[in-house]
């Protein structure tokens, strides 16, 4: 009657399932992940950006410059001055010609430190089309 059915008893043994593939596997995904994240270096300041009516979504691998209301200017929690983010973008166009720079500039900052920021960016080989002003959307 079950002739071609087979029963498990108590005295088979059961074999084990080998999982060290799936471990192998869920490695290798795992640094696939990391490796192709895309790091974003935030100024490392608060300050307080001006309304803009009109603002477009950037690109999220980009160099982020801010000036403070004091007109220092950090990269990466840094005060790296007027000078010193020549060579910072300067290293960032050598990866990418074609990464953004965005200004993060506050509402107290002056005039003439963005314009001389804007200069010093130009001064390390970034694009004038690539370098952009950021400001807080307004509804």
């Amino acid at each position: 009657m079950m002739q071609g059915k087979k029963s498990l008893s108590s005295s088979d043994d059961v074999s084990d399932i080998n999982i060290s593939p799936l471990i192998d596997m869920v490695f290798i995904l795992l640094i696939f992940f990391i490796v192709t994240t895309v790091f974003v270096k935030e100024p490392g300041v608060d300050i307080a950006r001006p309304f803009a009516y009109n603002a477009a979504d950037l690109e999220k691998n980009c160099v982020l410059v801010a000036v403070t209301q004091n007109n220092e200017v950090f990269y990466g929690g840094e005060n790296v001055g007027l000078h010193g983010i020549r060579t910072i973008i300067r290293r960032a166009m050598q990866e990418n010609d074609r990464m953004p720079v965005i200004i993060q500039a506050d509402v107290q900052a002056h005039a003439g430190t963005v314009a001389r920021l804007v200069d010093e960016c130009k001064l390390g080989n970034a694009p004038a089309g690539n370098i952009h002003l950021s400001m807080e959307k307004s509804n």
